[in-house]
């Protein structure tokens, strides 16, 4: 499985099965990127080699670490100190992002009223844990 940027600077590689994709419609992912939603996937950090450039990394809170393209701006990855097992990868990144759909929606209640998917895959109030 293979991922990188807009402008192709940064590069990531794995090996390991993601152990959970999502959306995620929770208010600060949705202003990180500027979008309604997101999607995700988890690996285990140590599995994930970086190559290219080094993502830059935006601390968003106390807990939470986001990983991005220095040059074109390219949301990669987040990652939290609560989950010091996966980082969490954007599901746009990968080059064939069709192959990692989501299995189920996390911040459900923070979702923007407007955009209404239509699918029948579990809905959390909250995160699932991921």
């Amino acid at each position: 499985m293979r991922g990188h940027c807009h402008c192709g600077a940064v590069h990531w590689e794995s090996q390991a099965e993601a152990a959970w994709s999502c959306y995620c419609h929770c208010a600060d992912c949705r202003r990180n990127c500027a979008a309604p939603v997101t999607a995700f996937f988890g690996l285990p950090r140590e599995a994930v080699a970086w190559s290219g450039a080094e993502p830059s990394v935006y601390k968003s809170s106390e807990d939470v670490e986001r990983l991005f393209c220095s040059t074109c701006g390219t949301q990669m990855a987040y990652r939290n100190a609560k989950d010091t097992a996966n980082i969490h990868l954007y599901s746009a990144t990968l080059e064939s992002p069709s192959d990692m759909p989501p299995r189920f929606h996390v911040f459900h209640s923070e979702h923007v009223t407007w955009l209404d998917l239509k699918d029948s895959l579990p809905r959390y109030a909250k995160s699932s844990g991921g």
